[in-house]
Order: structure tokens, then C-alpha cells, then sequence
């Protein structure tokens, strides 16, 4: 029994225990506003699912942090061939969820979301592939940056087709850049990038994009696109308008005219942040905002800490899985980006949401715990 006390004790003394708390209340903060965000509903299952996926999540944070990274990323050629066919099971069992795109797996009332899981694989087989290619012939080598494209397409392009969640697709692609950036890529090959990019939107704009998805990117931008608010802004509008009338304080918890009757759609998972603005006000939505970036900072500052090229990279593309969907998520709900289906960072309602982002921050909190000075010095 002693050396079980005597382990705990050390864990709990090399872990990332802040890590774990700022996850723990942020979670904590989002079960409470989903409660008061479903009172609508007939069935208040949300908060049960949220509670138990929370639990789990606390366990895998426990758990991925005591695996050493470096074995997990020895086998990135096997982690992209399981998650490429993780997500083909789309094509096959594939079902709508609230957003229309064929992004879930259901397992009787459990659903999970594949793009979801496999952000935190992907990141690793990045990293892992940086790396290699780094040692083999230097990163810039046009083949190596070809190779690393070619990694990256591939995985992006089986999302959009087989699920259409073009939201999920465009978080990898910026975990993607972030990485690249953090991993010495030149500014030469960003410019090229983004020239390419910029001659390739006028065909998908004009050849891919159907007439639907083109009124959600331009209705934040352009208020021809809906003059009525009734139509492809009418989401957006509901946030926008639940967040402003919040006002400083908020009109309370449990108290939301808006949030209340249920006039927010999707209150308790991609709009979490209104319900969050009209009941607590400006000081509930800095709160979130506040917890928020304190996870995002404690990742790159694990990751400035790591001492070796693998945990800096991993750690680098965890915080741009964050910063992606919050600055997304919460643009969204201020009217500010396009409606794309995005949840925020352990507030929403989503089990697949919450134990990815635990089992993301465990590997996080793990590369803490064996930071590697003389190895990054050496690199």
C-alpha cells in the first residue's frame, strides 16, 4: 500500500497538475452552463453524458500522460494507415448529426465523431514525419516538403469526402501551418503555399462550393447574402443576440431569456458561448475566454520546455487544435466567421469533444513529465 501512495504521491508531483485543473474547471464551468442551456429539453441526459465523459477523461489524461510519447510516434506509418480507415468507416456506417454532414459513428446512444479523434494521431504522425525528414535530407528540401503535402492532403481530402465537415478539415489545416511554422519550414515555401491557395479558391469557389456552403462563408460579411436574418444568418443573429443583451453581468444563471426557451439553436454544443453571454454577461464570456488561454498558453510553454524536437512539436500542434476551434467557435457565435459546426474546447457538449481534448492535454502533461533539455540543444 505504501508504494502505492508513494506513486501517486510522485505522479502527482512530476504531472502537469495545473494542466489538469484548468481542464477540469473549464469542463466543470461547461457542465453548468449545458444544465442550464437543455432545462428546454424533455431529457436532461446532456449533463449525465457530460459528467461521465469528464470522468473518463480525467482517467485517459492519467493515462496518456504516463506513455512516453516517442513509442506512440515509432509507429506513425501504422497511427495514419488506422486513421485513414477510421474515418473511411464514414462511407459505410456514416450518419448526420446536428450540423447535416456525415461526421458520426453511432453506437446505440453513443456517437463519435472520427475527425475528432484522429486530430490528436494526426499531430503526432506530423511531428514524427518533420522529423525524419528533417534528419534524412533537411526539412526545406522541395522533397520533403512535397512528402509532408502529400501526408497532410491525403488525410484532409478522405474528411471532407467522406463526412463533408469542412470545419473539422480546416482545424488539421491549420494545426498543419502552425506546425510547419514551429518546425522551421522557410517563409519561402508559406508564400508559395498560400500563392497556390490563392489560385486555387476561384476554382473551388466556382466548381466545388455549392450555393448553400457560399452563402454561409459571405453572410458574416455581407448582409445581401440575408437581408431577412430568417435564412442562413437566422443562427448567427440568435447568438449575436443572446450575447448583447447579457449586457456587464449577465441576467443570471438559469435565467436567460433567450437561453430559457431555447430560441439559440444548438445552445448546448456549438453555442454554448451565447448562453454563456446572455446569463453571466462580459465577466462569464472573459472567464471562459481567460481559461481558455491559460490552456493554450501552458501547451506552447510545455512545448518551449520540452527540450526535445518531437515534444515540441506535438505540444505546438495540440495548442493550434485549441486555438483553431475557439477562435472559430467563438467568431462564430459573435458573427464574425461562418457558421461551420465547431465546438468550443471543453464547454461544449460533446463526449467525443471532451476525451479527445483530456487525452490530447494527458500526452501534453506526459512530455512535461520527461522534458529533455540536452536532446533539443543537440537537434
Amino acid at each position: 500500500m505504501k508504494k502505492v501512495f508513494a506513486a501517486v504521491k510522485d505522479y502527482i508531483k512530476k504531472a502537469d497538475m495545473l494542466l489538469l485543473a484548468l481542464c477540469v474547471v473549464s469542463t466543470v464551468f461547461g457542465i453548468v452552463m449545458i444544465d442550464s442551456a437543455t432545462r428546454v429539453y424533455e431529457t436532461n441526459s446532456y449533463v449525465t453524458i457530460q459528467s461521465v465523459s469528464l470522468v473518463l477523461g480525467i482517467i485517459l489524461f492519467i493515462l496518456f500522460s504516463l506513455i512516453d510519447v516517442d513509442v506512440i510516434a515509432e509507429k506513425s506509418l501504422i497511427l495514419y494507415i488506422i486513421s485513414f480507415l477510421f474515418i473511411c468507416t464514414l462511407f459505410i456506417w456514416g450518419i448526420a448529426g446536428d450540423s447535416g454532414n456525415r461526421a458520426w459513428l453511432r453506437f446505440g446512444p453513443i456517437g463519435v465523431q472520427p475527425a475528432e479523434v484522429v486530430k490528436i494521431p494526426f499531430v503526432i504522425i506530423v511531428a514524427r514525419t518533420m522529423i525524419v525528414l528533417q534528419e534524412r535530407r533537411g526539412l526545406n528540401k522541395p522533397l520533403s516538403v512535397a512528402f509532408l503535402l502529400a501526408v497532410f492532403v491525403i488525410m484532409f481530402g478522405i474528411i471532407v469526402i467522406a463526412s463533408a465537415d469542412m470545419g473539422s478539415a480546416l482545424v488539421y489545416f491549420f494545426i498543419f501551418v502552425v506546425m510547419l511554422f514551429a518546425g522551421g519550414l522557410s517563409l519561402w515555401w508559406f508564400l508559395a503555399g498560400f500563392a497556390a491557395i490563392g489560385v486555387c479558391l476561384p476554382l473551388i469557389w466556382n466548381f466545388v462550393l455549392n450555393a448553400g456552403q457560399k452563402a454561409r462563408i459571405m453572410a458574416p460579411y455581407d448582409p445581401s447574402i440575408d437581408p431577412s436574418g430568417l435564412g442562413v444568418s437566422w443562427q448567427a443573429n440568435q447568438s449575436k443576440a443572446a450575447i448583447s443583451a447579457g449586457g456587464l453581468t449577465g441576467q443570471g444563471l438559469y435565467h436567460g431569456e433567450m437561453t430559457q426557451s431555447g430560441s439559440v439553436p444548438q445552445q448546448h454544443t456549438d453555442f454554448i458561448f451565447s448562453a454563456v453571454g446572455e446569463e453571466l454577461g462580459f465577466i462569464g464570456c472573459l472567464a471562459v475566454a481567460v481559461l481558455l488561454l491559460a490552456i493554450i498558453a501552458r501547451c506552447f510553454y510545455v512545448s518551449y520546455k520540452s527540450g526535445y524536437m518531437l515534444g515540441y512539436l506535438v505540444c505546438a500542434g495540440m495548442g493550434a487544435m485549441l486555438i483553431a476551434q475557439t477562435l472559430e467557435n467563438i467568431g462564430m457565435c459573435l458573427g464574425l466567421t461562418p457558421v461551420i459546426g465547431l465546438t468550443l474546447p471543453f464547454f461544449s457538449y460533446g463526449g467525443t469533444s471532451i476525451v479527445t481534448n483530456f487525452v490530447a492535454m494527458g500526452i501534453v502533461a506526459g512530455i512535461k513529465m520527461r522534458a529533455r533539455r540536452q536532446r533539443l540543444q543537440g537537434y
